[in-house]
């Protein structure tokens, strides 16, 4: 082959490979309206519900991750009343967080403070280990389609061992009430303990057909996991995404797009995940709806094909 010829088709091959990608990209956003994560807002949903729910939407988002409120409930709401609510302003609850056991900080943390800067002190919460079905029936009767354990204890092999059975309950109760269970992940899960990773032992002990995963992309890169080979391993198992970003030390939670977590990479290979809904959720921004406005550009600009 001489010169020309390598040149000519090395360059078809490069645009067929560009061409594909922006595909994939296209793919992985059609049908895939952009959620929220209300943990982004627990600050100010609680203090004004309507008008929190009311900016999220003119910003553009569609979907609706609820998590815990200081209100109880569904943000002070029983389960059909915070759903008629969303839809009365055009948004769709897809799914709702829970704690797997009773909360307890991890160790050595840092005592939490709000984006005031002032100590941030949490209510008891209902959690899988004690009410799990009482929150399995609760999301049902409110029409959601995924229960997502947000957290559960995973420091030592003991709490390991502990959380299976809690999981696989719930997992079995949801899927009898037509609720899809997932369990959402922060770095702890992909961090060696006693020479096993607790993301190992849930995904080979907990059935795929009873529980599925949302993978948080930014916690799991934080932990040094690569987001599309846990998609190439673990198949059509990541039915929800977590959208957020980090800084270069990977220290600090950052608006999406901001930081050093590759989107064009992870969305270009959505198919594999079987990623359905993706939410995005800044922790404890120190001003929500500047983060919100920010993420949704990017999300709208940077990854349209």
């Amino acid at each position: 082959m001489n010169r020309r010829i390598f040149l000519k088709n090395t360059g078809v091959a490069a645009l067929g490979g560009l061409l594909l990608s922006q595909q994939s990209l296209a793919n992985a956003r059609a049908g895939h309206p952009i959620g929220v994560q209300l943990f982004t807002v627990m600050k100010e949903i609680d203090q004004d519900l309507n008008g929190t729910l009311k900016k999220i939407a003119d910003l553009g988002y569609k979907e609706i991750e609820s998590a815990f409120s200081m209100k109880g409930g569904f943000y002070g709401l029983k389960p059909k009343e915070f759903n008629s609510l969303l839809k009365d302003l055009g948004l769709t609850w897809k799914s709702h967080h829970v704690i797997g056991a009773p909360f307890k900080m991890p160790p050595d943390a840092k005592p939490m403070v709000g984006a005031d800067g002032k100590p941030f002190v949490i209510p008891p919460m209902r959690n899988l280990k004690e009410n799990h079905q009482e929150l399995v029936d609760e999301v049902a009767e409110g029409g959601v389609q995924y229960l997502v354990c947000a957290n559960i204890p995973t420091y030592t092999s003991a709490e390991v061992n502990d959380a299976i059975p809690i999981l696989t309950k719930t997992a079995e109760a949801a899927k009898k009430a037509g609720v899809t269970f997932c369990y959402h992940n922060h770095d702890a899960e992909f961090k060696d303990v006693d020479g096993k990773k607790p993301f190992d032992q849930f995904a080979s002990q907990i059935s795929a057909d009873l529980m599925k995963f949302e993978l948080d992309l930014a916690w799991a890169t934080k932990a040094g996991a690569d987001p599309v080979e846990l998609f190439k391993k673990h198949k059509g198992r990541f039915p929800l995404w977590h959208v957020k970003d980090l800084d270069k030390d990977m220290a600090k939670i950052l608006p999406v797009g901001q930081g050093v977590v590759d989107y064009k990479h992870i969305f270009a290979n959505a198919k594999d995940s079987g990623m359905k809904h993706f939410f995005v959720e800044h922790d404890m921004p120190e001003n929500a709806f500047e983060s919100l406005a920010t993420s949704i550009k990017y999300m709208k600009d940077v990854l349209k094909p």
